[in-house]
């Protein structure tokens, strides 16, 4: 991951901008945060308004210059987006290319041929967590969903029974497993390595996602007993197609990326020597914005002519795919920018004092700073960039495991309890046909549950990193 933005923090942070002393820090945080929750929450303002205005309301409430201000929140912006923009774009084209082609639809049709009864939630478990891997969540659910809906309704089960397991599974991508934006901002807030960051979130989110999913969904089948609303179940996509890809090349395609930054993390803990012409290479090839890149070119092959794309068509779709992220990439880079504006006038020297004063390990803290945001915002996306602001000073003097725990710390945080402020909330109700009730009892507590497991499992690899 590229250590620019990092280093910058890193220099900007050694001067604040202001004077203030911890106290009014502390309340100059609080009211920044709380002018961001209020303009999403009660003004319906878009994130990346809410956050630019509140940036400048935390450094006007810090004491700090106008101009410092405003060069701060702009640096952040320009950093954050220069380390992950790129990235954002790279996996959106690949979830289009796989969704259109459909690629998608065959990695589900596969494993449900081969899954019935009590296997079926596991299935899609599966289903879930390899389409989530490249997409972001709202696109994996409105995927996804339709799939959930006619394999309850044609196999007769409860729609909580196979729909929580699916849910799990693109939670659990969505918030601990880069590429997906959160977590990739994270790890550049607090300049973790990103293989690592994906080797340790793989072992969080396995035992997670086997919770959240089909063991939870026994539960929530029986607290909330409903079936498949026929009025949501839509025709599938792709049916335009005249062939698709095969199952074995698109999760070979979809694997890629993750492979080489694995194969980048392992060499780099095997070898160890930068000098090494394998390591070399296995740098190179297993960087973020290669890696993706690589799949992204074998994928216009593998998925797009594979489903007889023309050329026309491959260019259509890779330029559909852009322009959904504006405003994804609009909400990242201003979160940069609130966080930079946070570390320069000196919040990260008071989390410091803090945490030294109060001994609140800083894995905890940074799982209870997101859930915080998460709870206030409603964004896991919002909870994660901000979180990842405050903490990242803590990440100094961290090795490379640590540092990567802290990332994962901050991502299991961002799930917590998601409620009527999240987007994600309603669509699961409306998809679903269930009450706010109802949803509360199986999604909402999903989303708990996932984020609970997940701060426990980091901080039991703690113990042996």
């Amino acid at each position: 991951m590229p250590r620019l933005s990092v280093e910058i923090l890193a220099a900007d942070a050694a001067e604040p901008i202001t004077s203030a002393g911890n106290a009014q820090l502390g309340i100059a945080v609080l009211a920044g945060i709380a002018v961001i929750v209020v303009l999403i929450t009660k003004f319906k303002l878009h994130p990346f308004l809410a956050l630019t205005i509140g940036s400048l309301a935390l450094g006007a409430f810090a004491g700090a210059p106008l101009a410092d201000t405003i060069k701060s929140f702009t640096t952040g912006l320009g950093a954050t987006v220069a380390g992950v923009g790129v990235l954002i774009a790279l996996g959106a084209i690949l979830g289009k290319l796989l969704a259109d082609s459909g690629g998608a639809d065959q990695i589900v049709d596969t494993i449900l041929a081969r899954a019935s009864g009590r296997a079926m939630p596991w299935a899609m478990v599966l289903i879930a967590s390899v389409i989530g891997l490249p997409l972001f969540f709202e696109v994996g659910i409105v995927l996804l969903i339709p799939v959930v809906l006619m394999v309850a309704k044609r196999g007769n089960y409860s729609l909580m029974r196979i729909g929580i397991p699916a849910l799990a599974g693109l939670s659990v991508m969505h918030g601990l497993i880069p590429p997906h934006p959160g977590p990739l901002v994270a790890i550049d807030a607090v300049g973790a390595n990103l293989g690592v960051t994906l080797a340790l979130g793989l072992v969080v989110a396995v035992p997670t996602v086997i919770i959240a999913g089909p063991v939870f969904s026994r539960y929530a089948a029986r607290w909330v007993d409903i079936q498949a609303p026929e009025n949501m179940i839509p025709a599938r996509p792709s049916e335009d197609l005249e062939k698709r890809p095969g199952f074995g090349v698109t999760v070979a395609t979809v694997l890629l990326p993750v492979v080489l930054m694995l194969v980048k993390a392992l060499v780099d803990i095997v070898v160890d020597d930068p000098e090494n012409g394998v390591q070399k290479v296995t740098d190179v090839i297993g960087s973020p914005l290669i890696a993706l890149l690589t799949a992204v070119i074998v994928a216009l092959f593998t998925l797009g002519r594979a489903a007889g794309f023309t050329k026309e068509r491959l260019s259509s779709t890779v330029e559909k795919s852009l322009a959904p992220i504006a405003g994804v990439l609009l909400i990242v880079g201003a979160g940069g920018g609130f966080k930079q504006t946070l570390i320069d006038i000196g919040v990260g020297r008071m989390i410091l004092d803090f945490s030294e004063n109060w001994s609140v390990p800083a894995l905890l803290l940074a799982w209870l700073i997101a859930v915080a945001i998460r709870l206030a915002t409603g964004s896991a996306t919002v909870a994660t960039i901000s979180a990842a602001g405050l903490v990242a000073p803590l990440a100094e003097g961290m090795s490379t495991g640590e540092t990567s725990l802290l990332v994962l710390a901050i991502g299991a945080g961002s799930l917590f309890f998601s409620h009527v402020n999240d987007a994600g909330f309603w669509l699961v109700k409306e998809y679903f046909g269930m009450t706010v009730g109802q949803t509360v009892k199986t999604w909402s507590v999903m989303e708990t549950i996932i984020s609970v497991f997940g701060i426990v499992f980091v901080l039991l690899l703690s113990l042996v990193l």
